[in-house]
């Protein structure tokens, strides 16, 4: 009589007696696969008489149904995808404190206050900027939100600029800034009103201030201003640009005071925050 000491994966599929040149299948129970972890195993079968060619009995072990399934590992979320959410976040916080404050014309202490503070935490969520690695970041046209500098009367806060409300009845409209990385040109562009005599119109114009730059360490920039030019429009946009002249040398101010510096302390692809060497915050996003 023979024994089957053990079934192969070929056995438990098929066990099979031939008799007579034909093939039925006699008395063996369904295979029975488990999988734990990928791993597949395959039960043993104890040796068993036979009566004549037929398997007497089949003792399988009996197999647990309470082995937990397996499942997917949960989703990852990355520590930059957070990062991001988080500075877009205060980016939207910033944003709506200095909104409808008119760039800063009309804020107060407090407004000013609030805007430095969330500032401040947007500044320390966002990566370091590193000039000159990101120089090319900056290139291009700005559009100025907010400014502290405003809180002087003047367009350029401490620095030379057109006043604001003192020496001319001025209306401000959109004031940009242009940076050209290649050339190491800055200009502030303002839009500006002025008040005429009744019964004539206001004239509307454009500021161009120019400057040239240089970057003096890792985040910082020294601008020196250069010219004025004014630029008619409205309905007087066909006349040309001119220079306003320069002031006698006896009214020009030191050499060396005819521009400053600025710290860019947060930049990225359509944002900007900026600090003066006086203490000026201004903020610009991508016109």
């Amino acid at each position: 009589m023979a024994s089957i000491t053990a079934l192969t994966p070929t056995g438990v599929t098929s066990a099979v007696h031939r008799h007579s040149g034909q093939e039925s299948a006699v008395g063996v129970s369904r295979p029975v696969s488990l999988f734990f972890a990928g791993e597949s195993r395959f039960p043993s079968v104890a040796q068993e008489p036979r009566a004549g060619n037929r398997i007497v009995s089949a003792n399988l072990p009996k197999v647990s149904a309470t082995t937990a399934p397996l499942t997917a590992n949960p989703p990852f979320s990355s520590g930059n995808e957070k990062n991001e959410s988080n500075v877009s976040s205060l980016k939207t916080e910033l944003l709506s404190i200095i909104a409808g404050l008119d760039r800063g014309l009309l804020a107060t202490a407090n407004d000013e206050t609030a805007a430095d503070a969330a500032a401040r935490k947007l500044e320390a969520a966002g990566d370091a900027v590193e000039l000159p690695r990101d120089l090319d970041l900056l290139q291009g046209r700005w559009r100025l939100v907010f400014t502290s500098g405003f809180a002087t009367g003047s367009l350029g806060g401490e620095r030379p600029g057109p006043p604001v409300g003192r020496l001319l009845p001025l209306t401000l409209g959109q004031v940009y800034q242009r940076i050209d990385v290649a050339s190491k040109e800055l200009d502030n562009i303002v839009d500006l009103r002025v008040g005429t005599p009744w019964p004539l119109p206001p004239v509307e114009v454009t500021a161009t201030l120019a400057h040239t730059f240089e970057v003096t360490s890792s985040n910082s920039i020294r601008i020196v201003f250069d010219k004025t030019t004014v630029k008619p429009t409205g309905g007087l946009s066909q006349l040309p640009s001119f220079d306003t002249p320069p002031l006698p040398e006896f009214l020009r101010q030191p050499s060396n005071s005819r521009g400053g510096s600025f710290d860019t302390t947060y930049l990225d692809s359509d944002f900007r925050i900026s600090r003066g060497d006086r203490g000026e915050l201004r903020i610009f996003v991508r016109a």
